[in-house]
């Protein structure tokens, strides 16, 4: 079966969120080869581009049988779910591996819970394999 016949409003609503979406997408491209550091290399990376994709799989959306619109449901869904995580994850490794200069950082909220860490390791007892410590993921 072919597309579901679409209104002439439906043709452009679906060109103006097919258009934003790819607006969105190269902003966010644009931003990761600009932006100067990690932190924002990271938003450009996840949030324009989360936007791009879900206004490109919403106007999809209004083209297909509803059949298809579920699954492009869960694709919005996993996306709004996973980007953030991935990003969270990827500060969270450079952080830690001294990748991210933490001088240039306005608020550092990890640095006291990864020193009271790091005493944790060195207080008598305590070993980098004490089942006992938290992680901070």
């Amino acid at each position: 079966m072919g597309a579901a016949p679409v209104s002439t409003f439906g043709d452009i609503v679906t060109a103006v969120l097919f258009l934003a979406g790819a607006a969105s997408c190269l902003l966010g491209a644009l931003g990761l080869i600009r932006l100067p550091d990690l932190p924002a290399r990271l938003q450009a990376a996840t949030k324009p581009q989360t936007l791009g994709l879900l206004l490109i799989l919403i106007g999809t959306t209004i083209r297909v049988e509803s059949a298809s619109a579920v699954t492009l449901a869960l694709v919005v869904l996993f996306q709004l779910l996973t980007a953030p995580v991935i990003s969270q994850i990827v500060a969270r490794s450079a952080y830690r591996t001294g990748t991210l200069r933490r001088d240039e950082l306005v608020i550092d909220e990890l640095a006291e819970r990864m020193s009271r860490d790091d005493a944790g390791d060195a207080a008598p007892g305590g070993s980098a394999g004490d089942s006992g410590r938290r992680s901070t993921f």
